[in-house]
C-alpha cells in the first residue's frame, strides 16, 4: 500500500474523526449508551482481527512464518476488546500504551501489501484504527487513566511478548515484531541502524514513547481533577481515585437480582 495515497488518507481521516468523537462524546453526553458503543467498537476490532485470519485461510495465504498472532498489534487488539468489555485497568493500560505507540505507527506507516478495495485493507485498518480509538475512548473519554507505575508494568509485558515473538521467529523462520529484519516500507526502524542495533534502539524509543504517553495522561488527569474540584467546591473522590462516571458499564445480575460489580 502506498503511503499517503487516497486510501491511506481515508483511513487516517477515520482515525482522527473516530478518536475525536471517542474523547468528546463520553464527556459531553455521559450515559449507558456508552456500553453499547463499547460493545460495538469491540465487535469491529474483533471482526477486523479475526477476519484477517479467516481471509488468509480461505485464500490460502496463511503461513506459520507470517500469520501467527505474534505481532504486538495482535496483543493490542485482544487487550482492546477485553478492556472495552470489562474496563479492567490492566487491559486499559495495555491498550493505551501499546495502541498509541505500536498501532499508531502501523497506521501512519502501514506495512500492507494490499490497498482498497481488498478485504485486507479493511481488516488491517479495522483493528489498528479501532484499537487507537479504544484507547482514546477509555483513557481520555472515560477518564480511566493509567495507575502509578503502569509504565513499568506495561513495558515489562512488552519485553515478555517480544521474547515470545522472538521464540516464534526462531521456530518458524518468520519475522514477528521485525526482530529479524526491518519492514520493507518506511518506518521509524529504518532510522535506527542495522540489525541488531535497531532492536535496542527500538526498545529505548518504546520506553521514551511510554514516558511521553504517561506524562500526557497525568497532565490530563490533573486538569480533570482541578476542574472537578472547582465545580464541587473541594476535592472530589471520583477524581482522586480515578473512577469514571462518564462510561458506566452494565454488569451481569447475580442470583439475588443485584448487579455484580466488575473488578477494576
Amino acid at each position: 500500500m502506498r503511503q499517503f495515497s487516497i486510501a491511506h488518507l481515508a483511513a487516517l481521516l477515520t482515525l482522527v474523526l473516530g478518536s475525536s468523537l471517542a474523547i468528546i462524546a463520553p464527556r459531553r453526553l455521559p450515559g449507558r449508551w456508552m456500553t453499547w458503543a463499547s460493545w460495538a467498537l469491540a465487535g469491529a476490532i474483533f471482526a477486523g482481527w479475526a477476519g484477517e485470519y479467516i481471509a488468509e485461510t480461505m485464500l490460502g495465504t496463511w503461513t506459520l512464518q507470517s500469520s501467527l498472532p505474534l505481532q504486538l498489534t495482535d496483543a493490542v487488539s485482544l487487550a482492546a476488546i477485553i478492556a472495552l468489555l470489562t474496563r479492567r485497568r490492566l487491559f486499559v493500560e495495555l491498550v493505551y500504551f501499546w495502541s498509541l505507540s505500536a498501532s499508531l505507527q502501523a497506521v501512519l506507516t502501514p506495512d500492507l501489501g494490499y490497498s482498497f478495495p481488498s478485504v485486507f485493507y479493511f481488516t488491517y485498518f479495522f483493528y489498528h484504527v479501532g484499537s487507537i480509538i479504544a484507547a482514546c475512548l477509555l483513557v481520555f473519554g472515560c477518564r480511566l487513566y493509567p495507575r502509578p507505575s503502569a509504565i513499568w508494568r506495561v513495558y515489562t509485558l512488552t519485553l515478555a511478548f517480544a521474547a515470545l515473538s522472538g521464540l516464534g521467529d526462531v521456530i518458524t523462520g518468520g519475522n514477528y515484531m521485525y526482530l529479524r529484519s526491518k519492514p520493507i516500507h518506511n518506518s521509524l526502524l529504518n532510522l535506527m541502524g542495522a540489525w541488531p542495533v535497531y532492536i535496542l534502539s527500538g526498545a529505548a524509543l518504546g520506553l521514551a514513547m511510554f514516558a511521553v504517553l504517561n506524562a500526557i495522561a497525568v497532565a490530563v488527569s490533573q486538569r480533570d481533577r482541578s476542574h472537578a474540584d472547582r465545580r464541587a467546591g473541594g476535592p472530589t473522590r471520583g477524581a482522586k481515585t480515578g473512577q469514571s462516571r462518564s462510561c458506566p458499564l452494565d454488569s451481569p445480575a447475580g442470583p439475588n437480582g443485584h448487579r455484580i460489580r466488575l473488578r477494576r
